[in-house]
């Protein structure tokens, strides 16, 4: 890592065929915020509003994209929406969030040294957080057997927590999830680890990189109960539809397509449900009422 947070990957021969490689991966200086997204289109006013609720009502999230997608950023951004009293224990890899909220504990793992001594995993960083009186937990990314541990925070008591893993739709970040899980030592049965990790995570934002290098999410998603057959479920929120094609890239817009099972509890938290999403409750309250 270099002096000012960029992070060095370096490739030497004979590993790197044709001499070395080098790769510095860059991050920007201001702290962005939720309305740059809404301006660059990475969301609109409503998802914006809609994640700004779930965040500070305390609803469990899960980032997915692909490599160089904006999942690190996204949360960054979203993250912002939670209270300022609250404490908040930030995990990584390598710092690249920037909370701004006063109350911040930055925790960071260590690779082993040439002793192979004095490792500091993901997965014993989460243990020792949960030591510390946590009111959220923020993960970078989860990427090996510490899914389980976060799986098991988010259904005991700490609500609201936030990471990011890669996966190309929201139902195979559940998929990828369930397969991070069982790398641990733990072992589950399968449908009690289903269960587990529907249960715990309320919402999955897939964010994509388009061929015109514009960053834009895709889908905001809710996860609702296993079916009888103990198979995942979802519900699109909201979902990008893409309606031309330009010359630089799709172009589209994010669109609602559905109301959250957890609608009373954003009124209860003082939240109304975004114009479109209200819309469409009504639309269905009206529809049920001519069925009765």
């Amino acid at each position: 890592r270099l002096p000012d947070g960029s992070r060095v990957t370096v490739i030497l021969p004979p590993v790197a065929r044709q001499g070395i490689y080098l790769a510095i991966r860059k991050f920007q200086r201001e702290v962005m915020h939720i309305q740059k997204l809404i301006q660059l289109g990475t969301l609109n006013h409503e998802s914006a509003q809609f994640l700004t609720a779930c965040v500070m009502s305390s609803r469990n999230m899960i980032v997915c994209g692909g490599t160089g997608s904006g999942k690190t950023s996204l949360l960054n951004v979203i993250s912002a929406a939670i209270p300022q009293e609250q404490r908040i224990l930030v995990l990584e890899d390598s710092t690249e969030l920037q909370l701004q909220q006063p109350h911040v504990i930055s925790l960071e793992t260590r690779p082993p040294d040439k002793f192979e001594r004095g490792e500091v995993t993901m997965r014993m960083l989460l243990r020792a957080s949960l030591r510390m009186r946590p009111d959220r937990i923020v993960i970078g990314e989860v990427r090996g057997p510490e899914a389980l541990d976060l799986i098991q925070a988010m259904t005991s008591g700490h609500r609201g927590s936030m990471s990011t893993t890669h996966a190309n739709a929201p139902f195979d970040c559940l998929a990828r999830l369930e397969t991070l899980c069982m790398m641990s030592d733990v072992e589950l049965p399968l449908h009690a680890l289903r269960s587990q990790i529907a249960s715990s995570i309320d919402l999955i934002v897939q964010i994509a990189r388009f061929p015109d290098g514009s960053r834009k999410v895709t889908h905001i998603t809710e996860v609702v109960p296993l079916d009888n057959d103990m198979q995942y479920r979802v519900r699109d929120l909201y979902r990008y539809r893409v309606v031309a094609r330009g010359n630089e890239g799709p172009i589209g817009k994010l669109e609602c397509h559905g109301i959250p099972s957890f609608a009373e509890d954003l009124r209860l938290h003082g939240f109304g449900l975004p114009k479109t999403m209200a819309a469409l409750a009504e639309a269905v309250r009206r529809k049920e009422d001519l069925k009765k």
